[in-house]
């Protein structure tokens, strides 16, 4: 025999017994689930209604807690996820975008506001499929089939779901509700329908089931939205655990009828805690007392202005770099009650870059628990919430952390990790797709994966 049909005998063997290129449990899909307020007791505790998830962690790896970025709400979060940058790099550093005019309640709904790669883009490039159903933050993004990206019309008068069908790729809602769900409206589609999760994740099944994407990132909502309403431990907040338990249950049964469950490898994970909370802050109101804004909507001749979510408040300056104004407002805020002044902590510049949180802020506000910010400038500046539960606090206690769970190929059996940081989901999600990507912010967590095969020395090509 000669030395070139040896060698290729020998190439042969190490792929199908050494774990080569052809090995079955090669990672050819990754399902990418954020489970909008996903707390680790989820499924650490068997007392949340999610038995899905929590064999997934028993089987899978896990890790206790996972770090957020500041401020931890949804958008900059989502974004976070899928570039492994923070929020100062990655541009998207609220859920909504700082409008000098006033407020109007847009949203950053546009892809094109992501100033670094994603795991959209390093995809497309390499080649590869992906889908995504409610994803933020991926109106116009390069995603080979797009369902249903939040976004949503200014225009009360516009038909519901207007917007979002518009943004979604083009064939793909008759496609989909044809095969799947049904004809979506803004009753069954409404944050405050608990089976909406149930109809995202038939969404995905099917684009899972019918395309095979190499990526497919799901968002479910409910959770999300019901502790907003009732605080951490509401009634309803257990069965949206459970009907998001419920979809991902979809999920998996779809990989299995395509037949692809051996090389799919699923990443659960979130964007934040939650904190019951039970007074309001707004800020702004003592701008207006200061005579850095006037109490009008579009703020009239300011000067100064908080831009806040939930637990956090972002200061603009009408001319960045205003030393004297900034000292102005350095002075207010020293200046407020003792007792007041516990509800809250100041972030300066400094803090700011250590955290990787807005880069146009020249100081920011983080709520201390059990307190959240308001917009208003009109009013008291204190007063009761009208929800129970919210987010946006610094990332640095329990109750504000998320989870993640990964299950499938590619995952180490019973691996725990402590604490992993939201940016490293996004070069872990790489790895398993043997992707290039640079994620600036963020190190896959490596303990969490199974090792690389052993080659046999006898296997050896030398």
């Amino acid at each position: 025999m000669s030395p070139r049909v040896v060698r290729s005998v020998l190439a042969a063997f190490f792929c199908l017994s050494a774990g080569g290129i052809a090995r079955a449990d090669e990672v050819r899909h990754v399902v990418l689930v954020s489970i909008d307020g996903l707390r680790p007791e989820f499924y650490l505790d068997p007392r949340w209604p999610a038995p899905t998830l929590q064999r997934l962690a028993r089987e899978g790896a896990h890790a206790l807690a996972v770090r957020g970025v500041f401020p931890t709400v949804t958008y900059p979060s989502h974004v976070t996820l899928v570039t492994g940058a923070r929020p100062g790099r990655h541009g998207v550093y609220s859920n909504t975008p700082f409008e000098e005019g006033g407020q109007t309640g847009r949203w950053f709904w546009e892809y094109e506001a992501i100033r670094v790669p994603t795991l959209f883009s390093a995809l497309r490039d390499a080649g590869r499929e992906t889908a995504a159903v409610s994803w933020p933050v991926t109106v116009g993004a390069p995603i080979t089939r797009n369902f249903f990206p939040e976004i949503w019309s200014l225009d009360r008068a516009a038909p519901p779901l207007a917007a979002t069908r518009s943004a979604t790729t083009p064939g793909l809602v008759a496609e989909v509700e044809r095969a799947a769900t049904g004809v979506l409206d803004g009753r069954r589609w409404s944050m405050h329908n608990i089976g909406r999760d149930l109809l995202a994740g038939e969404a995905a099944a099917y684009l899972l089931e019918r395309y095979r994407p190499a990526l497919l990132a799901v968002h479910f909502v409910g959770v999300d939205h019901f502790a907003h309403e009732q605080g951490r431990e509401g009634p309803k907040v257990s069965r949206a655990v459970a009907t998001a338990d419920s979809a991902l249950t979809l999920l998996l049964e779809a990989a299995e009828r395509a037949g692809i469950a051996d090389r799919t490898a699923f990443v659960i994970t979130g964007d934040h805690g939650f904190v019951d909370i039970h007074t309001q802050i707004n800020p702004n109101v003592w701008l207006v007392q200061a005579g850095l804004q006037e109490a009008r909507p579009d703020r009239g001749d300011w000067k100064a202005a908080f831009l806040t979510s939930g637990a956090s408040a972002l200061l603009r300056l009408r001319r960045p770099g205003d030393r004297q104004t900034l000292a102005r407002v350095r002075r207010l805020l020293a200046g407020l009650p003792a007792g007041l002044r516990k509800s809250f902590r100041v972030l300066d510049r400094a803090a700011l870059d250590a955290c990787g949180a807005d880069r146009d802020a020249p100081l920011a506000l983080a709520a201390q628990p059990g307190y959240s910010f308001g917009r208003s400038n009109q009013g008291p500046a204190l007063g009761p919430t009208p929800i129970l539960g919210t987010h946006g606090y610094f990332p640095d206690f329990p109750e504000i952390h998320t989870g993640f769970v990964g299950w499938g190929p590619g995952f180490r059996p019973g691996a725990v990790a402590p604490q992993i940081g939201l940016e490293d989901v996004a070069p872990l999600v790489a790895k398993l797709l043997d992707l290039r990507f640079d994620a600036p912010d963020g190190v896959a967590p490596v303990g969490l994966l199974a090792p690389p095969p052993r080659i046999p020395r006898s296997a050896r090509l030398y």
